[in-house]
């Protein structure tokens, strides 16, 4: 069942009219502000976008997360739980990208999704499977659940770019590999970087090289 969500937004300062929508996913225990503000650094690429950072539907269950929120609960000791997560929470998201590409009279081809952790999960899952083909994901230190479903479930293969670090203490590299496989089995091409002693972030250069991936699939190019 879906639930209405909503975060922080920007739109273009000098009156352009929005003709791409960036809508970027936190991770757990965060909320939309964590990422909003990428989408100041990204307006000098992307100038004709507005950017959209809702936050995730359920409070945080961790201790001490405080305000934090999470798109589906995690214990980090039940392998299948980032499968039950994302199916749980993709009709929320999935219907918020429905009400914000129609709140600027958008098609999915002019809407991008932005991920972290959590959020990278979410979109890819969702991402991968929306009725019309989006115009890239981009994901930032997460995983790709249950990849061995994604070939059945499969319905479109917008342009995908991973940026991951290889000291992760959270989301370890190997997740990156196994999510490149995944991605790979169900012929889905994607790009990748890995950023030498990044943690569980991203880093100055992975910031920009998101933002020249959306530019360029804005302009029509596609992932070597």
């Amino acid at each position: 069942m879906a639930i209405d969500i909503d975060g922080p937004r920007l739109e273009p300062t000098d009156g352009t009219p929005v003709r791409r929508l960036v809508i970027f996913l936190h991770g757990f225990g965060a909320d939309g502000n964590d990422l909003i503000a990428i989408g100041e650094q990204w307006r000098a690429l992307l100038p004709d976008a507005a950017f959209v950072s809702p936050h995730a539907p359920e409070a945080c269950a961790m201790p001490g997360a405080g305000a934090g929120r999470q798109w589906f609960e995690l214990t980090f000791r039940d392998p299948h739980e980032y499968w039950r997560g994302v199916n749980a929470a993709g009709p929320t998201l999935d219907a918020f990208i429905d009400k914000e590409r129609d709140r600027y009279g958008l098609s999915d081809a002019d809407v991008a999704l932005v991920g972290f952790s959590q959020g990278t999960m979410m979109a890819l899952h969702v991402g991968l499977r929306r009725r019309e083909r989006l115009l890239a994901i981009v994901g930032y230190s997460g995983a790709l659940a249950g990849p061995e479903h994604l070939k059945g479930q499969l319905t479109h293969k917008p342009p995908v770019l991973l940026l991951h670090g290889d000291r992760d203490e959270v989301i370890p590299i190997h997740m990156l590999f196994l999510a490149l496989q995944g991605l790979t089995e169900a012929e889905v091409g994607a790009e990748f970087h890995i950023a030498a002693g990044l943690g569980h972030g991203i880093d100055p250069e992975g910031l920009v090289m998101g933002a020249q991936f959306l530019a360029g699939a804005a302009h029509g190019f596609q992932p070597r």
